[in-house]
């Protein structure tokens, strides 16, 4: 018989488990990852408390949720400031409340993992009511599934999760040679304005590396750290990683991590740090030491662009935000969440917004098509004849 219970601590359970688990090799939901959080001082400073959910059948592992207690809502990346205003307003406490999500990090995937030698469905179910059941017990004001994938939204929608859609921007690999195959598919005006931008990094004598990671060294990684620490630094306060982190998984992930540095007169001036699964590379960090034009662009976009498409991977996941992405050939994806409301009142409420909320970002997603500079747009063209 299977039972459940609440782990605050990942090396409770042994690596060799969780590779029992399904979750499509993202690099993000890998025991390296998710325990090196914890592990290095990354979650405690920002309030992110380990609430994991574990179903086990003796000494088997069926199934884990990643789940956290939550007492603000950095680092989530689908803005509920306004839900807690309300409830402030109306004299109750919308903090604490329970997330399950990748802690600073909008990717989707997996959120009830799964033994892949067991009953996917049911022990999904039992991870999904065992969380509505810690809320309700614990009068917790609601319950988070923060970018799940489409397989586990609809056992969250079965469980009367209430959707929610945001925007993200992720460029297609749709079969390209290399850059310039890419760059030929779009419009004159477009393709010159993303070649003027890397030349002008070229002209300025900037030489750019691109490391996996066993292949960079502690002193890189210091570099590199000081780089992302300085963003952190200028937009948000405290860094949400650690250096010890980077280089645990730069060596457990080392395979999945690529680093791209850029130098300028031998001096490294700016880095970039992403991490891949078998058919997407996901951009994450940026910072550097001073500014150089379009530099964020060439280590972000271009130089990952490039990298995906030699590696034969199928899509670039550049994160959330960034209408500017659009001119560069990313395009906007729809993605989901999923919501519980422990009080009554306040559920029918925040239904009622999201349903508006719903309408008007499918129409937003659907002008943001017309805006894609391809010579040929799939997108475009329907959306054109749909409203001639």
């Amino acid at each position: 018989m299977s039972t459940c219970r609440i782990v605050t601590d990942l090396k409770t359970i042994q690596a060799e488990q969780w590779q029992e688990l399904e979750y499509d090799n993202n690099p993000f939901l890998s025991y390296p990852f998710l325990s090196g959080l914890e592990e290095y001082k990354c979650l405690y400073s920002q309030y992110w408390q380990p609430r994991h959910l574990v179903i086990e059948d003796g000494s088997t592992l069926l199934g884990i949720l990643p789940l956290y207690l939550k007492h603000d809502s950095y680092g989530e990346f689908v803005f509920d400031w306004s839900w807690a205003d309300a409830y402030q307003q109306a004299g109750r406490n919308y903090y604490p409340k329970l997330v399950s999500a990748i802690p600073f990090t909008p990717v989707s995937g997996h959120r009830l993992l799964i033994n892949r030698n067991h009953d996917a469905r049911l022990i999904k179910n039992e991870l999904t009511l065992a969380a509505i059941s810690l809320m309700e017990d614990n009068k917790l004001s609601s319950l988070h599934f923060l970018f799940p994938n489409e397989q586990d939204v609809e056992i969250l929608k079965e469980n009367q999760g209430l959707k929610r859609t945001t925007c993200q921007y992720h460029w297609f690999n749709k079969s390209y040679r290399d850059f310039q195959d890419f760059t030929d598919s779009l419009t004159s005006k477009k393709r010159k304005a993303i070649l003027a931008e890397r030349r002008k990094v070229e002209n300025a004598g900037i030489e750019i590396e691109r490391l996996n990671g066993n292949d960079v060294l502690p002193a890189q990684w210091e570099i590199f750290y000081e780089f992302y620490c300085s963003t952190f630094q200028k937009k948000w306060g405290e860094p949400r990683l650690t250096l010890d982190f980077f280089m645990s998984i730069g060596e457990k992930l080392s395979d999945q991590v690529l680093l791209i540095l850029a130098k300028e007169h031998s001096e490294y001036i700016a880095g970039a740090f992403a991490m891949s699964d078998n058919t997407t590379l996901y951009g994450r960090h940026w910072g550097c030491k001073r500014y150089v034009p379009f530099l964020h662009f060439e280590l972000c976009y271009y130089q990952t662009i490039e990298y995906t498409i030699q590696s034969g991977l199928k899509k670039l996941d550049a994160g959330v935000q960034g209408e500017h992405k659009l001119a560069r050939g990313f395009h906007p994806v729809a993605m989901s969440s999923l919501h519980w409301i422990r009080d009554a009142d306040f559920r029918v409420a925040i239904e009622d917004y999201l349903n508006r909320e719903t309408r008007l970002m499918g129409e937003h997603l659907e002008n943001l098509k017309l805006h894609l500079p391809f010579k040929t747009s799939y997108d475009n063209q329907q959306l054109r004849t749909k409203q001639q």
